[in-house]
């Protein structure tokens, strides 16, 4: 699995603010999307059924189900999956090297999520470094993983947390994306990928 992560912190860069509401806004996939707002899945597991990208892509109601059990270490805050636009796909493929591997009919599809996540441990949210060294030892441990047609790519963000108190920190927008020869191939290979990814997230030893 190619595995990549930045830092978009700069003062223009945009910040993660939690809780949210928003009557409509725009997705990754470039579509608007209906009113919304956040949902602490940690303190309501069961409104997963309010979230529709998680009722319409199940592998996505896991992984917000996994990352959101009393031992992870993170929570989410927000979360979109797509079907991949034509250039999307010339880009992924690019990034994969899938050229010198398969020919171009074997990757005409593509499929990708995004999902915000944020340190539950206020210190560790609090601290760059920390973020930084999360991501470090994720890329590290997922680019070994036997998916060659998915891509994890993760940002670390500016974040303001206010669910007990006022908070700044950081967050981890992370993007799980895969190609196939089809469309339902492209998300099996992204669904695969995820499962990997969470996995990953969850292991003890990982922050």
């Amino acid at each position: 699995m190619l595995a990549e992560w930045s830092v978009e912190c700069a003062p223009e860069d945009p910040v993660l603010v939690v809780p949210w509401s928003s009557d409509s806004a725009t997705s990754e996939s470039g579509t608007l999307s209906h009113p919304s707002e956040f949902i602490d899945l940690r303190e309501n597991p069961y409104d997963l059924d309010h979230l529709p990208e998680a009722e319409q892509f199940p592998p996505l109601m896991h992984a917000l189900r996994a990352l959101n059990a009393a031992r992870s270490p993170v929570f989410t805050a927000k979360c979109d999956a797509w079907s991949l636009s034509p250039d999307e796909i010339a880009d992924l493929r690019q990034n994969l090297d899938l050229d010198l591997h398969l020919a171009p009919d074997q990757t005409t599809a593509g499929f990708a999520s995004y999902i915000d996540l944020l340190l539950r441990e206020r210190s560790l949210f609090a601290s760059f470094h920390q973020n930084e060294q999360l991501l470090h030892r994720l890329s590290r441990r997922a680019a070994p993983l036997d998916h060659p047609h998915a891509m994890l790519d993760c940002i670390i963000r500016p974040a303001l947390l206010d669910l007990t108190g006022p908070q700044e920190g950081f967050s981890v927008t992370l993007y799980v994306k895969a190609l196939g020869p089809d469309p339902e191939t492209a998300s099996q290979h992204w669904a695969e990928a995820l499962e990997a990814v969470v996995a990953l997230l969850r292991s003890k030893d990982l922050i």
